[in-house]
């Protein structure tokens, strides 16, 4: 008796294992520690809930077969070195896509990784358009960059009367590529906005002192400050900002500010910061409630801003599997090439150089909130313009 159970279990072991063995294994590099990670955490917040939500329909169809989305997650701690080893990792573990993380120059050393690597890789919290026009194949971002942020900034304007809008500006440039793509599009959109930069300031990232750049901008009166600081920058600017006596009509922040530690850490001198995450937990598309729904109930709030987009990047390579009909990565490559699909972003299309044709949207801290204000159909505020002094907060 006992020797047929040995034959009958050593005959099981032999079997192949099971279609519901079997995962389609999703590769993700996100800082979790370091200077990105409160941007980073919002990113595998929303993998992980778009991974749970699709293995409880019954996972992707590969060749007309449900198998259920396997995510592995590694912490890159914000170093664009430990990005690129992390990767060689997971493409030794045979991922079918790569994830990305926070940052746009932990998203330029990624590009290239996917690209030897022939993995598709999707990104977002990634502005930088640069990266996009280096013939790069296998690099898609579902997110807005330099260029439509600028063109953008026009909207987010219109929404003060003509007579009342920012005329001057102060740029404070962070040393880094897309600080020189950020500056380049703000001074263009002022042609058509009707504002001028008389401050253009340049910092390098972890600076400690801002104060010469504020002074400037102080001096010279400026009515707004547009900046893309890390978030640990941008807290230092505020405060001293404050500590110096300056407080621009509009400040603009984005990075720094898509994060809830920024009004934890702020508190009301975080308010009246306007941020361009490009999502907004009050946009209207299909799964936004359900999306909303978990995030509630895992964290106590509605998505934060770059949930929705971290989220789209799984349901984009879901249905790309779907339409491939396998995990094979230049098959998978095509069908992401051809996304023509709608999200919790709302639809999604891809240019030729995997930049996303997605909807952009402008988002403002107020009584510690982040409301959404443009674009104005789906606003859950106004704009609250122009800010009061810190003092009178």
């Amino acid at each position: 008796m006992k020797r047929h159970v040995w034959m009958l279990l050593l005959a099981l072991l032999a079997l192949p294992l099971p279609a519901w063995a079997q995962t389609v294994k999703l590769g993700a590099v996100v800082p979790l520690t370091g200077r990105y990670g409160p941007g980073g955490a919002q990113v595998r917040a929303g993998y992980e809930i778009a991974v749970e939500q699709i293995n409880a329909a019954g996972g992707v169809s590969v060749g007309g077969k449900k198998t259920p989305l396997e995510l592995v997650l590694l912490d890159d701690e914000s170093d664009a070195t430990k990005t690129v080893a992390r990767l060689e990792t997971l493409a030794a573990q045979g991922v079918a896509a790569y994830l990305g993380g926070f940052g746009s120059d932990l998203h330029a050393a990624a590009a290239s990784v996917a690209e030897k690597n022939k993995i598709p890789y999707l990104g977002i919290a990634f502005a930088l358009n640069k990266i996009h026009q280096q013939g790069f194949k296998y690099l898609f971002s579902p997110f807005w960059k330099s260029p439509d942020i600028g063109k953008h900034t026009q909207g987010l304007l219109a929404l003060i009367p003509a007579g009342e809008r920012p005329k001057t500006v102060a740029i404070f440039q962070e040393k880094t590529d897309w600080g020189q793509e950020m500056n380049a599009a703000w001074t263009e959109a002022g042609k058509a906005a009707g504002y001028q930069v008389v401050v253009h300031g340049e910092y390098a990232p972890g600076s400690k002192d801002f104060s010469d750049l504020i002074l400037k901008a102080k001096a010279a009166n400026a009515d707004a400050v547009f900046a893309i600081p890390t978030p640990p920058d941008g807290m230092t600017m505020v405060k001293q900002m404050k500590e110096l006596g300056y407080t621009p009509k509009l400040n603009v922040m984005i990075r720094a500010s898509d994060s809830p530690p920024w009004t934890k850490n702020l508190g009301k001198d975080g308010d009246w910061t306007v941020l361009a995450a490009g999502w907004h937990h009050a946009m209207k598309a299909p799964g936004v409630k359900e999306l909303n729904d978990a995030h509630e109930k895992k964290f106590g709030r509605p998505s934060d801003p770059i949930v929705g987009p971290a989220y789209a990047c799984v349901q984009i390579v879901a249905a790309a599997i779907a339409k491939a009909g396998a995990a094979d990565h230049a098959k998978l490559r095509d069908a992401i090439a051809a996304t023509d699909t709608t999200t919790v972003i709302g639809p999604v299309k891809f240019r030729p150089d995997g930049t996303g044709i997605v909807q952009a949207a402008f988002a403002q801290w107020q009584n510690g909130k982040q409301e959404l204000i443009w674009p104005k159909e789906f606003a859950t505020a106004p704009l609250a313009y122009p800010a009061p002094p810190f003092a009178k907060r």
